[in-house]
């Protein structure tokens, strides 16, 4: 049996015994016949960031074969605000299939589908940024002949009242265990549900982040994916924060994907891996076990790009409260190995060479297992005020950009922007005053996108009037003079916060 469907949790994909890239109406049909199914909700994201659902009821077997392929018309204008006009407002939302799940949360069976967006005449809408992440992939894929792939890490606070028992340490719950840690087993159940959705995860833990505030517990939890296709990536951290935010609602927590929350206390990003594929194998390492040439190309697009990006991952002044030095986020253009100051880093990857699993199980005899595919590289400035599709659709560019260049030229900016070092740490400022900043408010963003857009419509991904939007949408906060203004009001950022508290 595929071993990718064996143990599969996705009721969809465990009735059919069929990978969900290979889900067809008919196969939808059968399910929903086999298994009571009586509504079908339609979700899709809006221009907050936030999952919007449509509703039908399955009053026969003909509707449900309508609704199934012939989608339903919505209105663009209140979705989209910026990208679509009142006056000629009507999209249509068609279901993928592959994201199938079934809703865990409501009594009646109800199938759920991640939907496209189609303009009037049934083309893909041109600003509608799951299509634009699908052409930035598809961009990649014809220049480079490589599939660029991803995977998140959510991380998130949960709120609760402060019983007063087994107090964590403060900025010290990173892998904690129960009792000090108290959110575990409602992350456990988020994971089950997020795996049920279709949602590959590698592993759960709780964070660095842990304080009292107000009598309330703030405990920061993470949940990191596996690699996947860059679409199918974003799709997932879309549906994960869609169910963290509904178990917390049936249990009376609050939880909350804000960048920060106050000073002096971690805020939460969404570290995004990539990695480089051809034919299944990880190009991301060379054959000697290093960092591969066409990754520290890919590296280059990243680093130049670095200041437009966060106008995809970093969409609300909160963001720029976290992009301060000593918080484990970056702050400066530059890369490393395993070095977390860095903006992009290169995890500790399996390629040692030694088969650690038999010195740690003498008894275990078997075949060493091929770790190279483990390896990625990571962006650490995104954070969950990003549109995730944008965003991801924004790295995509990014690296075919470095791919692009000329190879010695794009080797260069690799070699120039690499650190071994903290680089906020004594001894670094030589080395600090060589690299860049990244920008330190939307306004700021929004100036590093204009100045680049050329290179994020190249190849049609996205649309001029998509940028424009962006463009427009981060000057809007009017935050130029964000950090003086904070540091001359201690109150703005709280308020601040409040207002984004419930960000993406």
């Amino acid at each position: 049996m595929n071993k990718n469907i064996e143990l599969n949790p996705n009721a969809v994909v465990s009735f059919l015994g069929k990978e969900p890239k290979d889900f067809t109406r008919e196969d939808m049909l059968r399910f929903i016949k086999g298994n009571g199914i009586r509504m079908i909700d339609f979700m899709y994201p809006a221009e907050d960031g936030r999952i919007k659902t449509l509703n039908f009821t399955i009053n026969s077997l003909e509707y449900a074969e309508t609704v199934l392929s012939e989608g339903e018309r919505v209105d663009g204008s209140s979705l989209y605000p910026s990208f679509v006009e009142a006056g000629n407002s009507d999209l249509y939302v068609i279901p993928r299939y592959r994201t199938a799940f079934v809703d865990p949360f409501v009594e009646i069976p109800t199938l759920c589908f991640l939907c496209s967006f189609f303009d009037k005449d049934g083309r893909p809408f041109d600003c509608a940024p799951y299509h634009t992440l699908m052409k930035a992939e598809d961009a990649f894929y014809k220049s480079t002949g490589l599939t660029f792939e991803a995977m998140g890490e959510l991380e998130y606070y949960v709120i609760t009242e402060d019983d007063g028992m087994f107090p964590a340490t403060d900025q010290r719950g990173y892998h904690e265990s129960e009792p000090f840690a108290k959110m575990n087993d409602f992350r456990r159940e988020c994971m089950d549900h997020i795996a049920k959705a279709g949602g590959q995860i590698k592993y759960g833990h709780s964070e660095v982040g842990n304080f009292t505030l107000e009598g309330k517990v703030y405990e920061q939890n993470e949940i990191e994916f596996l690699p996947n296709p860059v679409d199918t990536a974003a799709d997932q951290l879309l549906i994960a924060k869609w169910i963290i935010r509904n178990l917390a609602y049936r249990y009376g927590f609050d939880v909350t994907f804000a960048p920060k929350i106050i000073v002096g206390e971690a805020g939460s990003g969404m570290h995004i891996h990539m990695r480089l594929m051809k034919d299944g194998v990880n190009c991301t390492l060379g054959p000697d076990g290093k960092l591969s040439e066409q990754a520290r190309r890919a590296i280059a697009g990243l680093m130049v790009m670095a200041p437009a990006i966060t106008a995809f991952g970093n969409k609300n002044p909160t963001s720029y409260f976290r992009l301060v030095p000593h918080q484990e986020a970056p702050t400066n253009v530059c890369w490393g190995d395993c070095n977390r100051s860095a903006l992009v880093r290169v995890p500790l990857g399996w390629s040692t060479g030694k088969d650690m699993c038999s010195i740690a199980n003498p008894a275990e005899t078997g075949k060493p297992a091929d770790t190279t595919a483990k390896q990625t590289f990571e962006m650490r400035s995104p954070d969950c005020s990003a549109d995730i599709y944008q965003l991801m659709a924004g790295l995509c560019v990014a690296a075919r950009y470095g791919l692009e260049m000329p190879v010695e030229e794009a080797l260069a900016i690799a070699a120039d922007k690499y650190v071994d070092m903290d680089i906020h740490k004594a001894g670094a400022e030589e080395k600090l005053a060589t690299l860049d900043s990244l920008p330190v408010c939307c306004a700021e963003s929004a100036d590093c996108l204009e100045k680049v857009r050329g290179v994020f419509e190249a190849e049609d991904v996205f649309t001029p009037r998509m940028i424009d939007g962006i463009v427009s949408q981060l000057r809007s906060f009017g935050d130029a003079d964000l950090h003086a203004r904070a540091a001359a009001d201690p109150d703005l950022m709280r308020r601040l916060v409040d207002k984004y508290f419930h960000c993406g």
